[in-house]
């Protein structure tokens, strides 16, 4: 499992449009990855609206990704549905959620079964990351990332 001062592990992801889009190229600024579940169910939507309702706050100190198992139609579906301001990335082959340690068992109504666990790893400047927010508040997680940045 990943740990606060680990290097974060690059990856190259695409977004809703189909450009690529890899960690390694983002350092020298605060990045958010936010792994979710799935794209337009209750406790993601109001996730990534608390993210969008805030996201003024966010921009210019951290650039935030949404990251889940979803493919590029159902994230643009998502987006526009919900006119998301900030990009979400498709790990449709798991790729990332593995190496993040997030897609792991996970239990719902008594039913076992592999999934991504909401989690967010902060990365900074340095490509190191930060912080890591596995008891995320879907109401209130830009004010968790911002706090996550304080540390």
């Amino acid at each position: 499992m990943l740990k606060a001062g680990d290097k974060a592990p690059d990856f190259e992801l695409k977004d809703t449009d189909g450009n690529k889009v890899n960690l390694s190229s983002m350092k020298g600024g605060y990045v958010a990855l936010y792994f979710y579940p799935k794209d337009d169910t209750p406790g993601c939507t109001k996730q990534a609206c608390n993210i969008r309702d805030n996201y003024a706050g966010l921009k210019g100190k951290v650039k935030v990704f949404g990251i889940s198992l979803d493919d590029e139609k159902s994230h643009k579906k998502f987006t526009e549905k919900f006119n998301l301001n900030f990009p979400l990335l498709c790990d449709t082959e798991k790729e990332v959620s593995r190496k993040y340690g997030v897609y792991r068992k996970k239990q719902f109504m008594g039913k076992e079964f592999m999934g991504i666990v909401r989690s967010t790893f902060v990365v900074g400047k340095d490509g190191k990351i930060k912080g890591i927010i596995e008891d995320v508040d879907v109401e209130y997680h830009a004010q968790q990332i911002l706090e996550s940045l304080k540390r």
